[in-house]
């Protein structure tokens, strides 16, 4: 007697017909890893996008911290980082102050607007 399925199981990806496994998803890992490509790539594009952001506002903020030689503060104009091209919509988290101050931060680097269009940029010690 022939046992056959009633249903021949296909590659998600290619189409092709599967062979071993019941559970078998892909006939190889070129498809597997294409499928899953495919399938997380405008996921990927954005988060991609926005860290890259991030790690050119970290980038800008270290540059103006590692050009002080003897503490973890440095204030600029706000001008100058925008012309670097720091955006100010894109930080990791912020920090709120006793008094009611909100730093921004960029990972360990932090900014706070200031009057004037003045910029305080500090990093975070730990």
């Amino acid at each position: 007697m022939d046992m056959k399925t009633s249903e021949e199981r296909l590659c998600l990806y290619c189409g092709k017909p599967l062979r071993g496994r019941a559970d078998k998803r892909y006939c190889n890992d070129y498809c597997r890893n294409s499928f899953n490509n495919q399938l997380n790539s405008d996921d990927n594009n954005y988060v991609r996008n926005i860290n890259n952001i991030l790690r050119k506002n970290r980038r800008i903020l270290k540059t103006y911290i590692d050009a002080q030689t003897q503490n973890n503060v440095v204030t600029t104009h706000k001008d100058k980082l925008l012309l670097e091209g720091f955006n100010f919509n894109y930080f990791t988290h912020l920090y709120i102050t006793q008094k009611q101050q909100t730093y921004h931060f960029v990972y360990e680097y932090g900014y706070l607007l200031l009057a004037e269009d003045k910029v305080l940029i500090v990093k975070n010690k730990k």
